[in-house]
């Protein structure tokens, strides 16, 4: 028998059945309720130049260190790839209360910000405050250098950290592959002009050729293919060194851990719906930001980490008060980024099961662990030790007060009253 729904006509029971259905599996489906994402800056020039590089800071357009207009064009593409992935989750016109950017404060990530941005929000309607400008200003945080400890690694000081490290350059690994280049890095020093060259600085050389290379600059004789390929080798060494090889769990503690750290209080403001609306953040930094947060998640490849290259975390409510974490990585435009997994977990993971996996490289306090002393416990010391130098220096005085009395008076002397005389 059929059944008549106003306005709509008659149905077949079944019909109406299967409507149903529809309707509560699509109020149940999953949906996306959070994003942050963490990108290393695009292309840029070199850091430095060596001493015999014929390419000194001249070479480059705004000098050392600086993003390329290929750079811009990198974090464009990303931008507009991040607008394509999260069509229908953010707003298609820029919102203040969806997105929030910051940045390390240097050049070329605020600018990779900035393109960025340019990209995943190019202005429409009354957006657009310029005719034939397809771009609008949107803030992008930062903080001092100085007071940076969120998004540039490794962070310092640090005693901890730097005790690490002294204890993997004793590891049987980092012995045996400084034995192993040692003739090669005396070549590479003879050849740069450098004084000295190690495991730990030749990652610079590595830079500046493959920054020249990029850039259809010529390169000196001696950098052969098979030259170039060992330092690029060397380079990636030279970021597992900062954040691995060894003690990588307590390295993270102290370094990537404290971007997961903050990544997990993202995901748990979003899931308990404390965030006030805010759906995106975009975290603008480095090679070695990436480096050191996959370190801490375990998912590093060992690989160092190519411009505009982009780490996502995705937060998703499955059903009703259950949500999972998924991510992402995407290292080239013409590859779907890739899932990662967090050792111990599936890819969907439940949001708790990953909060308690990834809490063993989170410190509680982290100035504490990296054995800092606090200004306020330096405070309370030095006010101690001044007052129980206060307190001993007017026992010192007492003492020789009391000394200097007795030794004053005449021997045999003795003081006798003479109240009674006088009343007599």
């Amino acid at each position: 028998m059929a059944v008549k729904i106003a306005g709509l006509g008659f149905f077949s029971p079944l019909l109406l059945c299967w409507l149903i259905l529809a309707a509560v599996l699509l109020a149940q489906a999953r949906q996306l309720r959070f994003v942050t994402v963490v990108y290393r800056h695009g292309d840029r020039s070199p850091v430095r130049a060596y001493p015999k590089d014929v390419h000194q800071e001249s070479a480059w357009p705004q000098g050392f260190g600086q993003l390329t207009q290929i750079g811009m064009k990198q974090h464009w593409d990303l931008g507009q790839a991040l607008r394509d992935r999260y069509k229908g989750f953010l707003n298609e016109s820029y919102d203040r209360h969806e997105i929030y950017v910051r940045s390390t404060d240097v050049d070329r990530t605020l600018m990779s910000a900035e393109a960025n941005l340019a990209g995943l929000y190019p202005p429409a309607g009354s957006q657009v405050f310029q005719p034939n400008i397809t771009w609008q200003p949107i803030p992008v945080h930062t903080v001092p250098d100085a007071e940076e400890r969120l998004l540039k690694f490794p962070v310092l000081p640090c005693p901890k950290y730097l005790k690490l490290q002294e204890e993997t350059r004793q590891s049987p690994e980092y012995v045996k592959t400084t034995k192993d280049n040692k003739d090669f890095l005396r070549m590479v020093a003879n050849e740069t002009g450098l004084s000295d060259c190690s495991l730990e600085s030749v990652w610079s050389i590595s830079d500046i050729l493959f920054c020249e290379s990029k850039h259809n600059l010529s390169l000196p004789s001696w950098a052969t293919p098979d030259v170039v390929e060992r330092l690029r080798n060397l380079k990636n060494f030279g970021f597992r060194f900062l954040f691995g090889i060894t003690e990588q769990k307590e390295k993270a503690r102290l370094q990537g851990g404290l971007l997961v750290a903050q990544i997990l209080n993202n995901l748990t403001a979003a899931a308990q719906n404390s965030s006030n609306g805010l759906k995106f953040i975009a975290y603008s930094a480095h090679d070695t930001t990436l480096g050191a947060l996959q370190m801490a998640l375990d998912v590093y490849n060992g690989v160092q980490a190519p411009y505009a290259s982009c780490h996502m975390f995705e937060l998703y409510e499955e059903s009703p008060g259950n949500f999972t974490v998924e991510m992402y990585f995407r290292n080239e435009s013409a590859h779907p980024p890739f899932p990662l997994t967090v050792p111990g977990c599936v890819h969907s993971c439940p949001l708790e099961r990953f909060q308690s996996l990834l809490q063993e490289v989170v410190a509680e306090d982290w100035e504490k662990e990296c054995q800092i002393s606090s200004p306020s416990r330096d405070t309370e010391v030095i006010i101690g030790l001044v007052a129980c130098g206060c307190i001993l220096f007017l026992i010192v005085v007492l003492l020789l007060t009391v000394l200097f009395r007795q030794k004053s008076q005449p021997i045999g002397y003795q003081h006798v009253s003479n109240v009674g005389e006088e009343q007599s």
